[in-house]
């Protein structure tokens, strides 16, 4: 059901109270009777059970039926295949129970249009799940049944992974299930090779953990020049209507991190940080289409900074030590409205595009001498909103600054500005464009920005400027095919074209970076049989620039979460 305005919901009641009203009310209840029994009067069945008519008549929930498939329908002659009865034989389908503890609404609760839509996106951003569906499908004296009905993926992943970007060539061997028995519980194990290190991967996420709202992700990593330990635990707000949150994380790292120049390493330092987050947060819930919600907590951050031994680069730079204890306080407001679409950032999925306003912002103290090194207060503020309509046009506009206020002045001022707008040109067409840009202001020497091959630059070799400004356009012409191999993924390409560049300040450049462009086309491959969720792209870009030590062409192979 898509997400309308509270001004079409007004419109759809109406218009469906009219349906009622140009019949007794015997005479409906007759045609719901017969309706059920495959009689001729489905279309004022499905007049009567319009959900913003149930909802206005004050209807209640009654029988909350699941539904759950699994990977293929074997009644499609195109899949009743010896692979896929293998697949779905092998494969543990979603728990019942999994999909009902994420459903904000049961049984004898008000029938709300809302709660069906959120649920609908709630279950849709689990990565087991293909497909998701909550219809009302019969009602009676006032009380409605709904249908759940998902299908699953394939979630076993074999993690044989080889990309490059920027010249540069990254691979990873291991495993990964993301519907552990079916619990919705998802563990990784791998092998990792990439540019900065060698590492070994344990993770663990569970979004509800003992059938709950509360969550964990726990991430252990060990490398060749140190380790990773993150935990999170907590009850986020869930939905608009959540009325409370609580959580805490935790961070202990100890790594090596390089300065690039011109795409090689040019200088490289030891970091090492500590750092905790405790918050807890409250909330009204939804009121008249908004959510309002508070958080307050204690957030600790530790990092130190030394000279690599024995280096293999000769140029030493080391960022300054911070150590900062700030009790903080937040506020964010959000607007509930997503409208569906298909083929906008995937292939052939349901997407659920948000185009509402969301303004949020936190303000940190710290004191030296209780906990932190020096005075400060920590600040960050940020506003998204969206205009138009997914399947027509659509324009994203966002905002963020942060920055610490210490001595006097802003330290490590970071302000960002990004739009994105999608123009839809036929079912098979869509014109993309992106402008994104940071600005930077006295940045702490660990947070310059980066571009290269790893960061839309596709035809320029990874990190190949540095500065605290930059900016960055993408044009991108996509093309959504028909094509589905196999039955396992849908297939599409892009043609684009990529200017941007970097400038100011550098911890080890020069700071005359030239504007960069480059053009391309490549493949796009989405899956949608398997739990990845994710678009693989296979793409060649060229870059427009007459420098020698650049090579003519990039190949570059990697897995994002959208085209």
């Amino acid at each position: 059901m898509n997400r309308c305005s509270k001004g079409k919901l007004r419109d759809i009641a109406l218009m469906c109270g009219l349906l009622v009203a140009l019949q007794p009310v015997h005479a409906a209840a007759e045609s719901l009777s017969e309706s059920s029994a495959g009689g001729p009067s489905s279309a004022a069945s499905s007049a009567l059970l319009a959900p913003a008519l149930l909802e206005a008549s004050g209807a209640r929930i009654g029988t909350v039926t699941i539904t759950n498939a699994s990977i293929f329908d074997l009644e499609n002659p195109d899949e009743n295949k010896a692979l896929y009865k293998l697949a779905n034989h092998l494969h543990a389908t979603t728990r019942p129970a999994v999909i009902e503890q994420q459903l904000l609404f049961a049984e004898g609760e008000p029938f709300s249009a809302q709660s069906l839509a959120e649920s609908e996106r709630i279950l849709r951003a689990n990565r087991y799940l293909q497909e998701v569906s909550i219809q009302p499908v019969r009602q009676e004296n006032g009380v409605v049944d709904i249908d759940v009905t998902t299908s699953d993926v394939w979630t076993l992943m074999p993690k044989f992974k080889l990309s490059r970007s920027g010249g540069k060539s990254n691979a990873a061997i291991g495993a990964k299930e993301m519907n552990l028995l079916g619990t919705g519980v998802s563990i990784e194990a791998l092998y990792e090779s990439n540019v900065d290190r060698d590492s070994w991967v344990l993770k663990l996420k569970d979004r509800n953990l003992f059938n709950s709202w509360y969550g964990l992700q726990l991430n252990l990593t060990d490398s060749d020049d140190g380790y990773n330990r993150a935990l999170e635990l907590g009850k986020p707000f869930y939905s608009f209507d959540s009325r409370e949150a609580q959580g805490i994380s935790l961070l202990s790292k100890d790594s090596i991190e390089t300065f690039y120049e011109r795409g090689d390493i040019a200088a490289e330092y030891r970091e090492q940080a500590r750092a905790y987050e405790i918050y807890r947060g409250w909330s009204r819930g939804l009121r008249h289409g908004w959510a309002r919600r508070f958080t307050a907590g204690l957030a600790y951050d530790e990092r130190r900074f030394s000279a690599v031994a024995d280096s293999d680069y000769p140029l030493s730079v080391v960022p300054v030590d911070r150590q900062l204890l700030t009790p903080f306080i937040g506020f964010e407001m959000v607007q509930d409205r997503f409208e569906k679409s298909s083929n906008y950032d995937q292939i052939n999925r349901v997407e659920d595009c948000f185009l509402g306003t969301r303004l949020g912002g936190r303000l940190g103290v710290a004191r030296a001498g209780s906990g932190s090194d020096r005075d400060a207060l920590l600040l960050r503020i940020g506003a998204q909103t969206g205009f138009g309509e997914p399947q027509t046009n659509s324009l994203l506009l966002a905002t963020e600054l942060s920055s610490r206020l210490e001595q006097g002045g802003a330290q490590n001022l970071q302000l960002g500005v990004s739009a994105k707008y999608h123009r839809n040109q036929s079912e098979h067409r869509r014109l993309y464009l992106s402008l994104g840009g940071m600005y930077g202001y006295n940045l702490d020497l660990d947070q310059f920005h980066v571009l290269g091959g790893d960061t839309g630059m596709r035809g320029y070799p990874l990190r190949f400027q540095t500065g605290d400004k930059s900016l960055l356009f993408t044009v991108e012409q996509r093309y959504f095919t028909d094509w589905y191999p196999f039955r396992l993924f849908h297939v599409g390409g892009a043609l684009f074209l990529d200017v941007g560049r970097t400038w100011g300040n550098s911890p080890v450049a020069d700071s005359s970076n030239k504007l960069l462009s480059d053009v391309g086309f490549g493949l796009r491959l989405g899956s949608s049989r398997s739990g990845l969720g994710r678009m693989v792209h296979i793409d060649l870009a060229f870059p427009l620039s007459n420098s020698s030590d650049i090579d003519g062409v990039q190949f570059l192979v990697s897995t994002r979460k959208s085209f």
